[in-house]
């Protein structure tokens, strides 16, 4: 790859910010994958971050946001995530917490409707290990799955009870 200029690397790093969200670890990985000097990438991510180009918070809500909503992770898979990229502990947590239950919640029900749909298992208790299983690889805490199968089972419960009475 070839190498850049400090002034070409501000200039491209700009214009990416621009276009979307970006935090200073996956700036400073390009600046360091174009082999720019150490002083060099200090400078230019002080200059971002001056002019507002990188914002980490800014960037940890709009992640958040789009993690939890589009990509139906949980909180856990989400926080694993922002470590990844370097976010500092308190605007991770400050962020996590702006999420409240209910959008988890809402996140997680249909998810856990449709995979029971597709489950095979030999009973109830095989079932639910085997949703519970899903729920934590998708990121979601126990007290959130443990809530949403609750209510499944008893939602399943009702129809049942509704079909022998018509």
């Amino acid at each position: 790859m070839k190498q850049k200029t400090e002034q070409e690397a501000y200039l491209t790093l700009a214009a990416l910010c621009a276009q979307a969200e970006h935090c200073q670890y996956e700036m400073t990985e390009k600046m360091r994958r174009w082999e720019l000097p150490d002083e060099a990438q200090t400078r230019v991510m002080q200059r971002l971050v001056a002019e507002r180009y990188v914002d980490d918070e800014r960037f940890a809500r709009a992640f958040v946001k789009d993690k939890v909503r589009y990509n139906k992770w949980g909180r856990r898979k989400v926080e694993q995530a922002l470590w990844q990229k370097r976010i500092d502990d308190d605007i991770r947590q400050r962020v996590l917490d702006e999420v409240d239950d209910e959008e988890y919640l809402s996140v997680l029900r249909p998810l856990l409707k449709q995979k029971r749909r597709t489950t095979k298992a030999a009973s109830d208790y095989e079932l639910n290990r085997k949703l519970m299983r899903f729920a934590l690889s998708r990121g979601f805490t126990f007290d959130i799955i443990r809530q949403c199968i609750e209510v499944e089972e008893t939602e399943e419960e009702d129809e049942w009870n509704n079909e022998l009475v018509e």
